[in-house]
Protein backbone atom coordinates (compact mmCIF):
# COMPACT_ATOMS: atom_id res chain seq x y z
CA UNK A 1 0.00 0.00 0.00
CA UNK A 2 0.84 3.17 0.01
CA UNK A 3 -1.17 5.47 1.81
CA UNK A 4 -4.50 3.50 1.64
CA UNK A 5 -6.71 3.30 4.56
CA UNK A 6 -3.72 4.48 6.57
CA UNK A 7 -5.49 5.79 9.76
CA UNK A 8 -8.97 4.87 11.95
CA UNK A 9 -10.03 8.29 10.35
CA UNK A 10 -9.16 7.06 6.93
CA UNK A 11 -10.67 3.38 7.68
CA UNK A 12 -14.44 5.31 8.65
CA UNK A 13 -14.37 7.02 5.62
CA UNK A 14 -12.23 5.98 2.21
CA UNK A 15 -13.72 8.57 0.46
CA UNK A 16 -11.57 10.99 2.97
CA UNK A 17 -8.37 8.88 2.54
CA UNK A 18 -5.67 9.85 0.05
CA UNK A 19 -4.05 6.48 -1.14
CA UNK A 20 -1.73 8.21 -3.23
CA UNK A 21 -0.23 11.67 -4.82
CA UNK A 22 1.78 12.40 -8.17
CA UNK A 23 3.11 15.21 -9.81
CA UNK A 24 5.03 14.76 -12.69
CA UNK A 25 5.24 16.60 -16.56
CA UNK A 26 1.36 16.58 -18.77
CA UNK A 27 1.01 17.39 -22.05
CA UNK A 28 0.99 21.36 -21.37
CA UNK A 29 1.81 21.91 -18.07
CA UNK A 30 2.43 20.73 -14.35
CA UNK A 31 0.12 17.55 -13.49
CA UNK A 32 -1.23 17.14 -9.64
CA UNK A 33 -3.11 13.64 -9.41
CA UNK A 34 -5.06 12.99 -5.85
CA UNK A 35 -6.34 9.51 -5.25
CA UNK A 36 -9.30 8.61 -2.68
CA UNK A 37 -11.79 5.89 -1.78
CA UNK A 38 -9.95 2.76 -3.04
CA UNK A 39 -11.83 -0.55 -3.02
CA UNK A 40 -9.74 -1.71 -0.77
CA UNK A 41 -12.35 -0.47 1.86
CA UNK A 42 -14.91 -1.93 0.60
CA UNK A 43 -17.04 -1.31 -2.55
CA UNK A 44 -19.58 -0.93 -0.87
CA UNK A 45 -18.28 1.93 1.32
CA UNK A 46 -17.97 3.91 -2.49
CA UNK A 47 -20.43 6.58 -3.34
CA UNK A 48 -18.28 9.37 -4.49
CA UNK A 49 -16.57 12.30 -3.46
CA UNK A 50 -17.37 13.67 0.06
CA UNK A 51 -20.00 16.30 -0.16
CA UNK A 52 -18.72 17.99 2.93
CA UNK A 53 -15.32 17.76 2.51
CA UNK A 54 -12.02 19.54 0.97
CA UNK A 55 -9.72 18.01 -1.51
CA UNK A 56 -6.61 20.38 -1.75
CA UNK A 57 -3.22 20.36 -3.45
CA UNK A 58 -1.22 22.91 -1.45
CA UNK A 59 2.32 23.86 -2.90
CA UNK A 60 4.97 25.17 -1.21
CA UNK A 61 7.45 27.27 -3.82
CA UNK A 62 9.79 29.02 -1.48
CA UNK A 63 11.39 26.02 0.48
CA UNK A 64 9.66 26.15 3.73
CA UNK A 65 7.36 23.78 3.62
CA UNK A 66 4.52 26.27 4.33
CA UNK A 67 2.20 26.48 1.79
CA UNK A 68 1.97 29.19 -1.15
CA UNK A 69 -0.55 28.48 -3.29
CA UNK A 70 -3.39 25.78 -3.02
CA UNK A 71 -6.03 24.53 -4.86
CA UNK A 72 -9.30 23.27 -3.32
CA UNK A 73 -11.76 21.04 -4.98
CA UNK A 74 -15.31 20.58 -3.13
CA UNK A 75 -18.42 18.24 -4.25
CA UNK A 76 -21.81 18.67 -4.37
CA UNK A 77 -24.40 15.91 -3.31
CA UNK A 78 -24.32 13.18 -5.36
CA UNK A 79 -27.88 13.48 -7.44
CA UNK A 80 -31.15 10.97 -8.10
CA UNK A 81 -28.34 9.57 -10.51
CA UNK A 82 -25.62 9.49 -8.61
CA UNK A 83 -23.32 12.63 -10.38
CA UNK A 84 -21.63 14.90 -8.76
CA UNK A 85 -20.93 18.78 -9.44
CA UNK A 86 -17.37 20.15 -8.27
CA UNK A 87 -15.87 23.28 -7.44
CA UNK A 88 -12.34 24.44 -8.03
CA UNK A 89 -10.98 27.35 -5.93
CA UNK A 90 -7.37 28.76 -5.94
CA UNK A 91 -5.82 30.34 -2.78
CA UNK A 92 -2.74 32.18 -2.68
CA UNK A 93 -0.59 33.64 -0.38
CA UNK A 94 -1.37 33.27 3.53
CA UNK A 95 -4.50 32.45 2.44
CA UNK A 96 -3.53 29.20 0.63
CA UNK A 97 -2.84 28.13 4.79
CA UNK A 98 -6.05 29.61 5.77
CA UNK A 99 -9.39 27.46 6.27
CA UNK A 100 -11.37 30.06 6.24
CA UNK A 101 -10.37 31.83 3.12
CA UNK A 102 -12.37 31.50 0.14
CA UNK A 103 -10.21 31.91 -2.66
CA UNK A 104 -11.32 32.40 -5.68
CA UNK A 105 -13.42 29.99 -8.08
CA UNK A 106 -11.80 28.58 -11.31
CA UNK A 107 -14.62 26.35 -12.99
CA UNK A 108 -17.51 24.84 -11.79
CA UNK A 109 -18.88 21.46 -13.62
CA UNK A 110 -19.83 18.10 -13.90
CA UNK A 111 -17.62 15.41 -12.07
CA UNK A 112 -16.51 12.47 -14.71
CA UNK A 113 -15.82 15.00 -17.95
CA UNK A 114 -12.92 16.85 -18.43
CA UNK A 115 -13.09 20.53 -17.81
CA UNK A 116 -11.38 23.37 -18.76
CA UNK A 117 -10.31 27.18 -18.72
CA UNK A 118 -9.61 29.52 -21.43
CA UNK A 119 -6.36 29.69 -19.54
CA UNK A 120 -5.47 26.33 -20.15
CA UNK A 121 -6.38 24.00 -16.97
CA UNK A 122 -7.70 21.16 -17.45
CA UNK A 123 -9.47 19.51 -14.59
CA UNK A 124 -10.77 15.65 -14.24
CA UNK A 125 -12.88 13.80 -11.54
CA UNK A 126 -13.60 10.29 -11.69
CA UNK A 127 -12.92 6.65 -10.95
CA UNK A 128 -10.31 4.94 -12.44
CA UNK A 129 -8.12 1.96 -12.10
CA UNK A 130 -5.93 2.06 -9.61
CA UNK A 131 -2.25 2.72 -10.41
CA UNK A 132 0.50 1.85 -7.74
CA UNK A 133 1.13 -1.87 -7.00
CA UNK A 134 2.31 -3.77 -4.04
CA UNK A 135 3.26 -6.90 -3.02
CA UNK A 136 1.51 -8.07 0.30
CA UNK A 137 3.74 -9.47 1.95
CA UNK A 138 6.56 -7.71 1.58
CA UNK A 139 5.05 -4.20 2.59
CA UNK A 140 3.51 -6.50 5.61
CA UNK A 141 7.26 -7.51 6.55
CA UNK A 142 8.64 -3.83 6.58
CA UNK A 143 5.94 -2.48 8.57
CA UNK A 144 6.21 -5.23 10.83
CA UNK A 145 9.96 -4.69 11.32
CA UNK A 146 9.60 -0.99 11.56
CA UNK A 147 7.46 -1.38 14.27
CA UNK A 148 9.72 -3.44 16.22
CA UNK A 149 12.92 -2.99 15.05
CA UNK A 150 14.05 -6.00 13.59
CA UNK A 151 15.05 -7.13 10.33
CA UNK A 152 12.60 -7.80 7.80
CA UNK A 153 11.76 -11.08 7.40
CA UNK A 154 10.73 -11.36 3.37
CA UNK A 155 8.50 -14.40 3.13
CA UNK A 156 10.36 -16.36 0.82
CA UNK A 157 8.30 -17.08 -2.54
CA UNK A 158 6.22 -20.37 -2.76
CA UNK A 159 6.46 -20.30 -6.95
CA UNK A 160 3.05 -19.11 -7.11
CA UNK A 161 3.22 -15.48 -9.07
CA UNK A 162 2.88 -12.98 -6.56
CA UNK A 163 -0.60 -10.32 -7.38
CA UNK A 164 -0.75 -6.84 -6.45
CA UNK A 165 -2.47 -6.53 -2.67
CA UNK A 166 -4.51 -3.49 -5.53
CA UNK A 167 -5.21 -5.76 -8.89
CA UNK A 168 -8.62 -4.87 -9.98
CA UNK A 169 -9.39 -2.26 -7.36
CA UNK A 170 -10.08 1.32 -8.42
CA UNK A 171 -10.24 4.74 -6.97
CA UNK A 172 -11.96 8.06 -6.79
CA UNK A 173 -8.77 10.35 -8.66
CA UNK A 174 -8.78 13.84 -8.76
CA UNK A 175 -6.70 15.07 -11.78
CA UNK A 176 -5.46 18.96 -12.08
CA UNK A 177 -3.48 20.33 -15.18
CA UNK A 178 -1.86 23.22 -14.24
CA UNK A 179 0.21 26.31 -16.86
CA UNK A 180 3.44 26.16 -15.32
CA UNK A 181 3.01 30.29 -15.43
CA UNK A 182 0.39 29.98 -12.92
CA UNK A 183 2.86 28.11 -10.32
CA UNK A 184 6.16 30.22 -11.50
CA UNK A 185 5.44 32.95 -9.80
CA UNK A 186 4.98 31.89 -6.70
CA UNK A 187 8.90 30.06 -6.80
CA UNK A 188 11.81 30.91 -5.54
CA UNK A 189 13.05 29.65 -8.99
CA UNK A 190 11.34 26.74 -10.39
CA UNK A 191 11.05 23.93 -7.42
CA UNK A 192 8.09 23.40 -5.86
CA UNK A 193 7.15 20.88 -2.64
CA UNK A 194 3.22 19.42 -3.28
CA UNK A 195 1.26 17.59 -0.72
CA UNK A 196 -2.55 16.50 -0.70
CA UNK A 197 -4.98 17.16 2.09
CA UNK A 198 -8.76 16.13 2.93
CA UNK A 199 -10.49 18.14 5.49
CA UNK A 200 -14.56 17.46 6.34
CA UNK A 201 -16.36 20.24 8.38
CA UNK A 202 -17.06 20.21 11.42
CA UNK A 203 -20.38 20.37 13.57
CA UNK A 204 -18.91 23.72 14.87
CA UNK A 205 -18.27 25.34 11.91
CA UNK A 206 -14.82 24.61 11.26
CA UNK A 207 -12.56 22.18 9.11
CA UNK A 208 -10.80 18.80 10.57
CA UNK A 209 -8.31 17.48 9.01
CA UNK A 210 -8.07 14.19 7.88
CA UNK A 211 -5.54 12.72 6.13
CA UNK A 212 -2.21 14.28 4.19
CA UNK A 213 -0.31 12.85 2.03
CA UNK A 214 3.36 14.46 0.35
CA UNK A 215 6.09 11.18 -0.31
CA UNK A 216 5.08 7.90 -0.91
CA UNK A 217 4.84 4.63 1.19
CA UNK A 218 5.89 7.03 4.62
CA UNK A 219 2.77 5.74 6.68
CA UNK A 220 3.11 2.07 6.00
CA UNK A 221 6.57 1.69 6.54
CA UNK A 222 6.47 3.95 9.74
CA UNK A 223 2.83 3.37 10.81
CA UNK A 224 1.14 0.54 9.21
CA UNK A 225 0.96 -0.85 12.99
CA UNK A 226 1.13 2.34 14.87
CA UNK A 227 -2.58 4.14 14.38
CA UNK A 228 -1.21 6.91 16.65
CA UNK A 229 1.39 7.93 14.76
CA UNK A 230 -0.44 7.66 11.67
CA UNK A 231 -2.60 10.22 13.26
CA UNK A 232 0.07 12.31 13.96
CA UNK A 233 1.57 12.40 10.50
CA UNK A 234 -1.92 13.16 9.37
CA UNK A 235 -2.75 16.10 11.28
CA UNK A 236 0.33 17.41 11.65
CA UNK A 237 1.53 20.41 9.63
CA UNK A 238 4.84 19.77 6.79
CA UNK A 239 6.66 23.08 8.28
CA UNK A 240 6.49 21.29 11.71
CA UNK A 241 7.54 17.58 10.54
CA UNK A 242 11.74 17.74 11.28
CA UNK A 243 10.89 18.86 14.94
CA UNK A 244 8.43 16.60 15.17
CA UNK A 245 9.29 13.68 13.81
CA UNK A 246 13.15 13.21 13.00
CA UNK A 247 14.11 11.56 16.12
CA UNK A 248 11.18 8.74 15.96
CA UNK A 249 12.34 8.08 12.11
CA UNK A 250 16.11 8.23 12.90
CA UNK A 251 15.26 5.98 15.27
CA UNK A 252 13.19 3.58 13.76
CA UNK A 253 15.76 3.64 10.57
CA UNK A 254 18.93 3.00 12.85
CA UNK A 255 16.71 -0.36 14.53
CA UNK A 256 16.31 -1.82 11.04
CA UNK A 257 19.33 -1.16 9.37
CA UNK A 258 20.98 -2.07 12.28
CA UNK A 259 19.64 -5.12 12.75
CA UNK A 260 20.20 -5.76 9.32
CA UNK A 261 23.53 -4.85 9.14
CA UNK A 262 23.82 -3.08 6.43
CA UNK A 263 25.86 0.06 7.89
CA UNK A 264 28.00 0.59 10.47
CA UNK A 265 26.94 3.78 11.49
CA UNK A 266 22.95 2.55 11.80
CA UNK A 267 22.26 6.31 13.52
CA UNK A 268 24.12 8.27 11.21
CA UNK A 269 22.25 6.59 8.24
CA UNK A 270 18.98 6.94 10.22
CA UNK A 271 19.51 10.63 10.36
CA UNK A 272 20.44 10.89 7.04
CA UNK A 273 16.83 9.28 6.24
CA UNK A 274 14.85 11.41 8.30
CA UNK A 275 16.70 14.32 6.61
CA UNK A 276 15.65 12.81 2.93
CA UNK A 277 12.01 12.44 4.12
CA UNK A 278 11.17 15.14 6.07
CA UNK A 279 9.44 17.46 6.01
CA UNK A 280 7.08 15.49 3.84
CA UNK A 281 6.25 17.02 0.65
CA UNK A 282 6.79 15.79 -2.89
CA UNK A 283 9.49 18.24 -4.47
CA UNK A 284 9.28 18.46 -7.85
CA UNK A 285 11.18 20.91 -9.99
CA UNK A 286 8.80 22.54 -12.84
CA UNK A 287 9.01 21.82 -16.24
CA UNK A 288 11.02 18.62 -16.21
CA UNK A 289 10.50 15.07 -16.38
CA UNK A 290 9.08 13.14 -12.89
CA UNK A 291 11.41 10.47 -11.82
CA UNK A 292 10.83 8.85 -8.15
CA UNK A 293 14.31 7.71 -7.29
CA UNK A 294 16.87 6.06 -4.96
CA UNK A 295 18.79 8.64 -6.21
CA UNK A 296 16.44 11.81 -6.32
CA UNK A 297 13.18 12.60 -5.88
CA UNK A 298 11.62 14.76 -8.66
CA UNK A 299 7.64 14.44 -8.86
CA UNK A 300 6.65 11.34 -9.10
CA UNK A 301 5.05 9.45 -12.35
CA UNK A 302 2.04 7.02 -12.56
CA UNK A 303 4.65 4.25 -13.07
CA UNK A 304 7.29 4.50 -10.75
CA UNK A 305 8.19 1.70 -8.55
CA UNK A 306 7.86 4.08 -5.55
CA UNK A 307 7.36 0.69 -3.02
CA UNK A 308 10.61 -0.19 -4.21
CA UNK A 309 12.28 2.95 -3.80
CA UNK A 310 11.13 3.91 -0.24
CA UNK A 311 12.21 0.38 0.78
CA UNK A 312 15.23 0.50 -0.28
CA UNK A 313 15.82 3.89 1.03
CA UNK A 314 15.23 3.00 4.86
CA UNK A 315 16.61 -0.47 4.33
CA UNK A 316 19.89 0.40 2.92
CA UNK A 317 19.53 -2.23 0.85
CA UNK A 318 18.08 -3.50 -2.52
CA UNK A 319 14.85 -4.75 -1.13
CA UNK A 320 12.33 -5.66 -4.63
CA UNK A 321 8.92 -6.36 -4.21
CA UNK A 322 9.21 -8.97 -7.58
CA UNK A 323 6.30 -6.53 -9.12
CA UNK A 324 6.68 -3.77 -11.88
CA UNK A 325 4.26 -1.73 -13.77
CA UNK A 326 2.91 -4.64 -15.26
CA UNK A 327 0.91 -5.62 -11.94
CA UNK A 328 -1.54 -2.84 -12.85
CA UNK A 329 -4.22 -3.91 -14.99
CA UNK A 330 -5.59 -0.65 -16.20
CA UNK A 331 -2.12 0.88 -17.02
CA UNK A 332 -2.28 4.91 -17.20
CA UNK A 333 -1.49 6.64 -20.73
CA UNK A 334 0.65 9.38 -21.60
CA UNK A 335 -2.90 11.90 -22.62
CA UNK A 336 -5.21 13.91 -20.31
CA UNK A 337 -6.55 12.56 -18.16
CA UNK A 338 -3.80 10.20 -17.75
CA UNK A 339 -5.72 7.65 -15.25
CA UNK A 340 -7.34 5.06 -17.03
CA UNK A 341 -11.44 6.34 -16.53
CA UNK A 342 -13.93 3.32 -15.56
CA UNK A 343 -17.61 3.55 -15.26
Amino acid sequence: MSHHLDSPEARADARLNISDTYVFRGEHGTVFVMNVASDAAGQEKQNGFHPEARYEFKIDGTGDAVEDLAYRFTFAAPGADGTQTLELRRLVGADAADDEADGTVLLTGPAGEALGTDGNLRVWTGRAGDPFWMNPGVVHAVGQAFQHGTDVDVPAPDGSPVKSLFSGLKVRSIVLEVPDSDLLPFTNGERIGVWGVTALATDAGGWHRINRCGLPMVSPIFAQFDDELAERLNHSAPADDVATFTKEITDRVAAVVGARGTTSAPHAYGRAVAARVLPNVLPYTVGTPAVFGFAAFNGRALNDNAGEVMFSLVTNSALGIALGKEAVDAPPTPFFPYLAPVT
